[in-house]
């Protein structure tokens, strides 16, 4: 049951991917206005800055870890079939 509710937290295809980065940045963006606002001039927008900057540096990377794995079965699988051959 345990491994049921854990594959609901694998990121599976680029477009849960899309979705989950699209999520990160509608709380990044809603952090950041609260920092505008309660840090005004200079302080706030570097700091809106850098909670949209997190966003596109966590984007890319679950995008690369994820064509990773994508590459990484697919040897596997032309492995395995390799082997089959023998």
């Amino acid at each position: 049951m345990l491994g049921k509710i854990g594959r609901l937290f694998i990121i599976k295809t680029r477009w849960e991917a899309f979705l989950i980065i699209y999520a990160l940045a509608l709380g990044a963006v809603e952090r950041g206005s609260v920092y505008l606002t309660r840090f005004p001039g200079w302080g706030g927008d570097l700091l809106f800055l850098a909670c949209t900057g997190a966003v596109f540096m966590a984007g890319g990377k679950i995008l690369d870890c994820l064509k990773h794995e994508q590459a990484l079965a697919g040897a596997k699988a032309s492995v395995e079939g390799d082997a089959s051959k023998i």
